[in-house]
Parts: C-alpha cells; structure tokens; sequence
C-alpha cells in the first residue's frame, strides 16, 4: 500500500493514555488550599503586627496611655504636666479611607540649660525594649523610643527650661474611637476624667491645710503648652493616693491667695503607671493674665519648686500645685505623680 495520505482522511491515532495523574493533582491543589488558609487564620491570630495600619485607634489607645505613665515614673522629682489627648481625624490611610492619629502630651520644666540632662536621664529610664535614645538635630536635642504596637514616643525641647514628651499612634482605623485611659498595669480601672469632681471657688480651703498641691497641666495647643507643673517628690509619690477632695481643696487654698475665681471647669487627665496607681493632672483657669503671685508663697511647703515672675509652684504633701501667667489666661493646676 502507499503510505501517502490522501486529501481530506486523517490518519488514524493511537488510543489516548490514561489520565491517572488528574486525580492526585486535583487532591494535592485541594489539600495546598486549606493549608493556606489555615496558616492564613493562624497567623492573623497569634502574629505581630508588622503595619500600624493592622491596629485600631481603639487597640493602640492603651499602649499610649501606658507610654504616658513610663514616661511620668521617668521624669521623676522635676516638674511636669499632663496635657489633654488629642485625637486627630482625617488623615488618609489609602485614598479611599481616612484614619486618625492619637497624640498624648508631658510637658516638664527645668532650669534653662538643663534641657538635654533631662532628655538623656528620661532615656536611660525608658524600658530597655524600648531602644530610647537622644540624639542632636537642628532644633536641638531630641528623644525618640518605641513603645511597642508601632506608638511613637518622642522628646524635645520646645523653649528655654520647657521639655515637651509625646506618645502618638500614627495615622490609624480609628475602630470605636479612644475610649481615654482604661486600665492601669495591675489590671485596676483608671477613673475616666468625668469621675473627677467639679472644683468650686466658693468652698473653703485653709492655706495651712495638708491639701495637696496642683502643677500646671498646659492645653493641648503649643501656645498655652509652656506652663509646666512640677512633679511630686520620691518621698511623697510613694505615700498613699490623694483624695479627690483634697485636690479640689489645694485648688481652691491657690485660687483664694490669688484672689481670683475659677473660670472653666476643671480639665483632668490621667494616666497609668507602669507599677500600678495613676497619674493625674488637674487644670483650671483663673481669668486673664497678669496676676501677682506673691500671694502663694504662704502655701508652699518649704521652698518653691519654681519662682518666677509669671509662674510659681510649690508642694504640698504628695502633690504639686503651679500657676502659670504666661499665656493670655492664667492656668492652675495639680498634679500626683507614680509611686517611687
């Protein structure tokens, strides 16, 4: 026969090999498959976050407040002040989502020159994990740390004797929000600022009393921020905590001597310290500024922890009370520190 084909006859084929593989590569893809995903799910689990981004405003917000109060029991004897959280909405997260950055605030004054001191020895305080360091830059000296969780801890000089030490989230979900300081270390609740009672000028305060002493808390804004309230001593901070009754009382003894009355509500903050107990600043304003401060030096206890011109602050038992007449109103407030 002639092996030629001849137009339009397709030579015939062999019979087709068996598909035994198909079976096994369709059990292998299967089984590749849930293993993903179970590694997947494991790892969303029990994994660190490795982008801020994979954390809430409301997941990140206790690491910040617990940054706070490392950050007041690092401070120690000199003068601080707790300032408002602020929360800041509308920063962009992809271009379709918008997130919000947490920003908390501890103000501190020292003797003008001692600025980078204290930068440094706030540093050397800081958790080791932390990796907390000081370094120059052009606007002078300058503390950065890491708290954890991707928070920001930072420290800078924002004036002459005035130490500004932020803790923020960076742009985040913002989640439920900041609920405010919710737990301190040794799992007790941290009063929320409305527990705080209302400060009234009208009641009495005997100069001589035991109250004790408030420093400055400065507003969230850099404009009134300079006022800085000094901190309680070693001796005091380990004493028992301070009613809220006596800081009303010490408020109003200060208020009395400067004869002024209370013009807002008072402010609180608080944070948790890293050995359990709170920090706690309360702020009031006393009207426009100037106001002599002669009239405060019958209260302090000993000498003063700040004598100037425009601001002055004492101590009274475990507590710090400062009044700060730099900016346009003037600012009181008390303080209490983290036990020693």
């Amino acid at each position: 026969m002639s092996g030629a084909v001849h137009p339009g006859y397709a030579p015939p084929t062999g019979p087709s090999a068996p598909r035994r593989r198909l079976p096994w590569l369709l059990a292998a893809t299967v089984a590749w498959a849930v293993l993903l995903g179970a590694l997947t799910w494991w790892s969303a689990r029990e994994d660190p976050p490795t982008v801020r981004e994979q954390r809430t405003l409301t997941q990140a917000g206790p690491v910040v407040d617990r940054a706070l109060g490392h950050l007041v029991a690092a401070v120690g004897d000199d003068a601080w002040v707790l300032t408002v959280p602020e929360v800041e909405r509308g920063c962009r997260l992809t271009p379709m989502a918008d997130g919000a950055i947490l920003n908390r605030g501890l103000d501190v004054l020292v003797a003008e020159g001692g600025e980078r001191a204290l930068l440094e020895r706030v540093a050397d305080r800081l958790p080791a994990d932390w990796r907390a360091g000081v370094r120059a830059g052009a606007s002078g000296p300058r503390l950065r740390a890491d708290a954890g969780e991707f928070v920001a801890v930072q420290g800078r000089v924002t004036s002459g004797g005035r130490v500004r030490f932020t803790a923020d989230t960076g742009c985040r979900p913002v989640g439920d929000g900041y609920p405010g300081p919710s737990a301190a270390p040794n799992g007790s609740k941290v009063p929320p600022a409305s527990s705080f009672p209302p400060v009234s000028p009208a009641s009495p305060a005997s100069p001589a009393s035991p109250a004790t002493p408030a420093t400055p808390a400065s507003p969230a804004s850099p404009a009134t921020s300079a006022s800085a309230a000094p901190a309680t001593s070693s001796a005091a901070a380990s004493g028992p905590a301070v009613p809220a009754a006596s800081v009303e009382s010490m408020l109003d003894g200060a208020l009395r001597a400067l004869g002024r009355s209370a013009r807002s509500a008072p402010e609180p903050v608080s944070a948790p310290c890293p050995g359990g107990g709170t920090a706690r600043t309360v702020v009031v304003s006393a009207g426009d500024a100037p106001v002599a401060l002669t009239g405060l030096r019958p209260l302090a206890a000993g000498s003063p922890v700040v004598d100037l011109p425009e601001v002055y602050a004492y101590r009274s038992g475990p507590a710090t009370v400062l009044v700060d007449g730099t900016g346009a109103q003037v600012r009181l407030s008390a303080s209490t520190g983290c036990p020693a």
